[in-house]
């Protein structure tokens, strides 16, 4: 039987067919206007190169993970759904006001303008009635006002409705409420409660988070659905799952009722990846960068574990859900170079698919990151993606001269060599952002490099790094389908618990998190998974007294003890100094929210691949190419190698080119390259 990963992008939808000891990729272009439609062009294509037809391919798969970016481009382009929101009264404002200033990198900007409100204010509704911070109820909800706001919301035709009641997570009765007299005065509007989106301390957050579900729900919910009926009707019988911004996989069901966890999740399948592959090496630590035509995404993973972010300005709106941090930033194969008051600069305006970069020849006259590749001679002169791109090497040396060279008196090579080590520059401190940042020593991990333009590059980023092995798999232009094909469950079930440590009731503390560990297993087991196959993590998010941000800290789920709760607070000392770079031993410790984490195992596919072996490498050769590599000024002869034709643990030193059907892997000088069996490229420097 298959897995079928499916990973919607902005140009094209990747396919990864993977099992029974074979791994299938396949590109069909993405349709924007409707993005279900490009999901069945590719599963025809692959019927048809299986040389079957829709319902035969289907019959062979037995889980299919699909990676969308509907809700994220709904938030994005701000086409999602007609949102009214219920709150308490006196609180209709929260949404503006924010946390009193704009988010991090404009708080101080007055010409910043304020972000478009996904609720306008004719649209907030107040109810009176008040919960209190011990849950206790000081005013009992006025039903007259819940019911004023759905006449509004009807007369204004509304689509969906959030509610965020005050300290809510403490009593959820007030929304609860609410819900029901919703679903009896307007039984066709989208709904969503902050006791089931995010149930933690924090208005603004809370509300907020709340609001972005409910806009993009009623999106994802018919795209969803639209999927699954083309699926149902073929006669699909397997598991049809979607991946989550938190990097685990979900039922249709679960993400149509929080829409809000498929947001930003376009990237999460890479981590995922990275750790497979990295785990084939030895490697549990392990940085994942995924550079395509316009964005480079990276994230970091450590012991296993990817880095989490959570309340965060995400497209201009708080998020409170946990997310894996993978940085995005405007550096892609199509990013273009342009001078500035004379000074160079690389993106993040992009060429995109079209027209794309000058050696596409589709139009582009700005000179682009992959015509610098091209100039250097890194990419191949004449022709890209296994013959199916055509190039022209003139263009890119025309573009480059125009724009850059001839302007700041440099030859051609050498302008490009700047747009190289620009953008280069630009993607180490990304890297940086969630390595050094975050208290950890990029040298220390393992990289592992997807995209189709990343592996030009990854020697040359982990030169600047200090990181002495890379991974390349030669599925890197797919790296989150075949992330998505071997992706996990991870469902977080969020509560608040506000208290000093040396206050805590270690009993209670434990039924708390008792109960919603009960929860996220029956989840879990609604799912499918066995409970040997279920792990079962704690997350604390502490703080030193009167500060105002949180750490997380991560520990087994064990029984709470008074004993436990110091090793609780050791472990936060340490998280804090690596993070922060001091602790205060003698300084007391908050607890504010708690988190418990369900990860439910599957047992990934056989993807070996179909690698030659014993062919010898000289046959590999297939040209040499003049290229230039940092440092020198002049080019020299660089042997090239048909990746296709490379075998089972075939190694070559470097300087080399290897050209894969859907990418190029530029080997710098002192590097070593090694194909594993597993179909993965191992990088390595000489220490």
């Amino acid at each position: 039987m298959y897995r079928l990963g499916i990973d919607s992008g902005g140009t094209f939808t990747d396919f990864v067919l993977a099992g029974d000891g074979t791994l299938n990729v396949y590109k069909t272009p993405s349709t924007p206007d409707d993005p279900s439609r490009a999901v069945m062009d590719g599963i025809e294509l692959i019927a048809d190169d299986l040389d079957t037809d829709v319902s035969g391919l289907l019959e062979s798969i037995n889980i299919i993970i699909h990676g969308t970016t509907v809700a994220t481009n709904a938030l994005i382009e701000h086409t999602g759904a007609k949102t009214g929101l219920i709150c308490t009264a006196g609180h209709e404002d929260s949404l503006e006001i924010r946390l009193g200033h704009k988010e991090d990198g404009h708080r101080y900007d007055t010409a910043y303008p304020m972000a478009e409100m996904l609720v306008p204010r004719h649209l907030r509704m107040p109810v009176r009635g008040r919960m209190l911070s011990g849950g206790e109820e000081h005013e009992p909800l006025n039903e007259d006002d819940v019911y004023a706001a759905i006449e509004h919301f009807r007369e204004e035709d509304v689509d969906a409705v959030a509610v965020s009641l005050v300290w809510s997570f403490e009593n959820p009765a007030h929304e609860e409420r609410v819900r029901e007299i919703l679903a009896e005065e307007l039984p066709d509007v989208y709904t969503s409660l902050s006791v089931d989106v995010l149930p933690q301390i924090r208005e603004y957050t809370r509300t907020s988070t709340t609001v972005v579900n409910a806009y993009v729900k009623p999106t994802l919910d018919q795209y969803v659905a639209r999927v699954d009926e083309y699926l149902e009707d073929h006669g699909f019988t397997g598991q049809i799952r979607y991946i989550q911004a938190n990097g685990g996989i979900a039922s249709s069901e679960l993400l149509r009722e929080r829409p809000a966890y498929a947001i930003n999740s376009g990237p999460a399948g890479g981590p995922a990846a990275g750790l497979h592959l990295g785990k084939q090496f030895g490697s549990s630590d392990v940085i994942t960068i995924d550079m395509g035509g316009t964005s480079f995404d990276v994230s970091l993973t450590k012991d296993g574990a990817t880095e989490i972010r959570k309340d965060f300005d995400l497209m201009r709106y708080r998020m409170g859900l946990p997310m894996l941090q993978v940085e995005t930033i405007g550096a892609g194969g199509g990013s273009i170079a342009a001078l500035n008051r004379g000074v160079l600069e690389v993106g993040p305006e992009s060429a995109g698919a079209e027209p794309g970069p000058a050696c596409y020849d589709r139009g582009g006259t700005k000179p682009a990151v992959t015509d610098a590749l091209v100039v250097l001679g890194y990419l191949n002169q004449t022709e890209l993606l296994g013959g199916r791109m055509q190039i022209d090497a003139d263009a890119s040396r025309k573009a480059i001269a125009d724009h850059i060279a001839d302007d700041s008196q440099l030859d051609v090579e050498t302008a490009a060599a700047g747009i190289l080590e620009i953008v280069n520059k630009r993607m180490v401190a990304g890297i940086r952002q969630v390595s050094i940042e975050k208290g950890h020593d990029p040298r220390d991990f393992t990289m592992v490099c997807g995209g189709g333009a990343g592996p030009a590059h990854a020697t040359g980023l982990a030169d600047e790094l200090g990181i002495k092995r890379v991974l390349v798999p030669k599925t890197a232009s797919v790296l989150c389908a075949y992330g998505e094909v071997v992706s996990n469950y991870r469902h977080n079930h969020l509560a608040s618990y506000p208290s000093a440590i040396g206050d805590i009731d270690p009993a209670n503390l434990e039924a708390q998190f008792t109960q919603l560990e009960a929860d996220a297993t029956a989840q879990l087991q609604s799912e499918g998974i066995d409970d040997d196959d279920i792990r079962l993590e704690r997350v604390f998010e502490m703080r030193y007294q009167n500060q105002i941000k949180e750490c997380e800290v991560s520990m087994p789920a064990e029984q709470i003890t008074d004993e436990w709760l110091a090793s609780l607070r050791d472990a936060f000392d340490r998280r804090h100094e690596e993070l922060y770079t001091y602790a205060e031993p003698e300084t007391p410790v908050d607890l504010i929210n708690i988190e418990s984490i369900a990860h439910g195992h599957i047992t990934p596919p056989d993807i070996t691949g179909d690698i030659p072996e014993g062919t010898p490498l000289e046959d590999a050769q297939v040209a040499t190419r003049d290229a230039i590599f940092e440092g020198e000024t002049d080019a020299a002869p660089v042997p090239v190698y048909d990746g296709e034709v490379i075998p089972v643990d075939g190694t070559l030193s470097g300087p080399a080119i290897i050209e894969e059907p859907t990418t190029t892997i530029v080997v710098n000088p002192e590097w070593t390259a090694r194909l594993d069996a597993a179909g993965v490229y191992e990088l390595t420097k000489a220490e």
